[in-house]
């Protein structure tokens, strides 16, 4: 392939713009494994990228997008060979490395994922790293005893991509589980991946004095922070955790010492990003099998073509965006 679209984020003293150039091989960084991608997808980090004040990107210009799937085209790794599909996500990729956002792309052997059995591109990209996060939450809050028997597990942020992944994994595992969201267009939405009940986000985010409210929540997926992560600690059961991924509610949060010490309350720090590569790879076989959110293809809210991207990037930002937005790389 000797030239290859690429979406690209560039930035002149404070203006940032995103194009749809051609590049060639060479400008790629280095790497052992190239990539010819099939698809992407739209995580809130490509949102805030393309912005000037997104503060996550690290070098300019940069190829955008944190996910990408497709097949080997060439390798220096005896791991993977041409041909072989896989996917890759996290680590530097679409913040300081050039990312999926193109059809070519060469990373390092240690950040490539072979896809797993069961699983096409497509939804590996209907996953992306927001249902990984996802999966990751739902893993650690189970490997710290959190059960279907235990109670009811909340979800905020429920419309967005961690969120409603989440809302699928865990009504499909046996979870009541309790949809927090500030959409109401999602209440239906939210209710056919499995949420027996909606909650306001007003309600998930109000302020309160009291250090320890009424105890509901077996356990939490949080992908809010601020005002919702101190609700949460104040109103989590004996023991219960709360897995916390996101801060669009602000990342100051407002607490006591009292859920720690009074009730055991765990606060389960989720990074996705720089996961080691062998638990990676078991985290996405379990997402081909038993955390495999149901559904797949119909998660998918949206198919965009690499031209189509600049127009979903701020919609993710609004939280107009319901499930999922794939990208197709490949023309």
């Amino acid at each position: 392939m000797d030239r290859f679209r690429a979406l690209v984020v560039d930035k002149t003293g404070d203006d940032v713009n995103v194009s749809l150039d051609r590049w060639t091989p060479d400008q790629l960084m280095p790497g052992e494994v190239t990539i010819r991608v099939a698809a992407s997808s739209v995580n809130y980090k490509d949102a805030l990228a393309a912005r000037a004040d997104g503060k996550v990107v690290r070098r300019y210009p940069l190829i955008l997008g944190i996910d990408l799937a497709g097949t080997v085209d060439a390798s220096d790794d005896p791991r993977h060979k041409p041909g072989d599909a896989v996917l890759a996500h996290g680590y530097e990729i679409g913040v300081a490395h050039h990312g999926g956002y193109a059809e070519l792309a060469r990373v390092p052997a240690d950040w490539v994922v072979p896809l797993p059995r069961g699983l096409t591109t497509r939804q590996a990209m209907a996953i992306g790293t927001a249902g990984f996060t996802a999966a990751l939450s739902v893993e650690r809050l189970e490997h710290l005893g959190l059960n279907p028997d235990r109670g009811p597990v909340i979800v905020t942020g429920a419309s967005g991509g961690v969120g409603s992944t989440a809302v699928a994994i865990l009504a499909a595992r046996g979870y009541e589980v309790v949809a927090s969201t500030g959409s109401a267009d999602a209440h239906d939405y939210l209710r056919e991946l499995g949420a027996h009940e909606i909650v306001d986000r007003a309600e998930t985010s109000r302020p309160s004095e009291r250090p320890l409210d009424r105890a509901r929540w077996a356990g939490a997926v949080d992908a809010v922070g601020g005002a919702t992560l101190a609700y949460l600690l104040q109103t989590t059961q004996q023991g219960g955790s709360i897995a916390i991924s996101g801060n669009t509610g602000g990342a100051a949060v407002s607490t006591t010492v009292l859920p720690f010490i009074l009730r055991g309350v765990n606060v389960l720090g989720i990074d996705s990003a720089q996961m080691p590569l062998e638990r990676r790879i078991a985290i996405w076989e379990r997402l081909a099998d038993d955390l495999r959110p149901p559904r797949l293809e119909e998660s998918i809210a949206r198919e965009v073509s690499l031209e189509e991207v600049p127009t979903v990037l701020p919609r993710i930002l609004r939280g107009d965006v319901q499930g999922r937005v794939v990208v197709r790389v490949a023309e």
